[in-house]
């Protein structure tokens, strides 16, 4: 007879209790992800490791394929028949909520169902259903949106004479200054922690006036 995770048997010299490991007819598989090694798993961690047999991690962008993410097909390979890959939100399947259901409907090709603890597809899903199709829908709705506003605002800008994309952060004084600077054989470092930019920055105003040079 069982006894939480023990098999007890039973001899004349009285109860052997041989541990064996046993899982619940339908379990969840943890599955965390990040895109960089400085974010942080605590958070999706603590959601999952309670309720999981298992949780794997991956730092990988969300935008690979299932075959390429590692962790995932770690998760995958783990799963039986009747258990369930969970996720915190669907955004961990992808770089975000569009990709991540377009993910999610990629492993139900696969057969593989899914538990989404929070957000917009919060629930447990064996397969496509209204509502993840109204989700996607709604995902792929906002992401045309935010295209088209984008497209619009740059023809805009240009139309009156200016181009998109974030400012210059060296105007003519910083980058004189970045010039005299290494001019005295300053080390970028020093030059960046005197001027008050980025090293990024220095090495950038020293690179254009090579090319310019050149």
């Amino acid at each position: 007879m069982f006894n939480n995770s023990f098999n007890n048997w039973y001899c004349e010299d009285g109860i052997v209790n041989i541990f064996v490991e046993r899982r619940a007819v339908m379990a969840l598989v943890g599955l965390v992800r990040v895109s960089t090694d400085k974010q942080e798993t605590r958070r999706q961690r603590d959601a999952l490791e309670p309720i999981c047999v298992k949780v794997f991690e991956e730092k990988v962008s969300g935008k690979l394929g299932v075959d390429d993410r590692p962790g995932l097909k770690a998760a995958l390979d783990y799963l039986r028949a009747d258990d369930l890959l969970t996720v915190q939100e669907v955004d961990r399947l992808g770089r975000n909520l569009l990709e991540g259901l377009i993910t999610l409907n990629a492993l139900f090709e696969r057969g593989v169902g899914v538990k989404v603890l929070d957000g917009i597809a919060a629930g447990e899903h064996t397969e496509r259903s209204l509502v993840l199709d109204l989700a996607l829908a709604l995902a792929e709705d906002r992401r045309r949106d935010i295209s088209r506003k984008t497209k619009n605002g740059l023809e805009a800008a240009r139309r009156r004479g200016k181009v998109g994309g974030r400012p210059s952060v060296v105007d003519d004084d910083k980058r004189a200054a970045i010039l005299a600077r290494r001019a005295k054989a300053e080390s970028v470092r020093e030059i960046a922690r005197g001027v008050g930019v980025s090293v990024g920055t220095v090495h950038k105003v020293l690179t254009d006036l090579t090319a310019s040079a050149v």
